[in-house]
């Protein structure tokens, strides 16, 4: 299992150092959705995998409005890909930057600390994210119309952000 943490983390990393290094929406997107996946692969080495679940499928579904409104803004006939010259120099500089950052904390690091919940509990009759599930539920179900609120609120802003000139796609027929 700790091989699978290494690779899960390398790739957040590498998904990460690929959206920061990256000026065009449509790669960066991608980059966010590898993301997004290794983080909630994180997460289900972890324990959660429930909570894992619901947050990537809540993450991809606001990934395709924030990506279908930049690729609609930035219509680049050419785009900037990882291969391009400008972007490997900054993909390398953001790398340089992270092991330099690895390299300051190596002595702190311990590889016992990626070791999965579900390792450590033999005997445990309950997972250790259904009770934070239940708990969400309940007590904070008003968090939840609150979050779809603020969500809805939000689709307004950008709608009226993006409508520019023409009315974009709140026209009237």
């Amino acid at each position: 299992m700790t091989y699978l943490m290494f690779l899960l983390l390398m790739g957040f990393i590498f998904g990460l150092v690929a959206v920061a290094s990256n000026p065009s929406p449509y790669f960066a997107a991608l980059g966010l959705v590898v993301v997004a996946g290794m983080g909630c692969g994180v997460m289900v080495s972890f324990g959660g995998p429930f909570l894992s679940l619901i947050l990537f499928l809540i993450y991809l579904g606001g990934m395709l409005v924030v990506f279908a409104y930049s690729a609609a803004l930035a219509a680049e006939p050419y785009p900037e890909s990882w291969g391009s010259w400008s972007v490997g120099v900054y993909g390398v500089l953001y790398l340089m930057g992270v092991i330099m950052v690895l390299s300051y904390f190596y002595n702190e690091w311990y590889e016992s600390s990626w070791v999965p919940v579900d390792e450590l509990s033999g005997l445990s009759l309950f997972r250790g994210d259904m009770s934070g599930v239940a708990l969400m539920y309940s007590s904070g179900g008003w968090m939840l119309v609150v979050s779809a609120l603020v969500l809805l609120l939000t689709l307004f802003v950008v709608l009226e952000l993006t409508r520019g000139l023409s009315r974009g796609s709140l026209r009237v027929v």
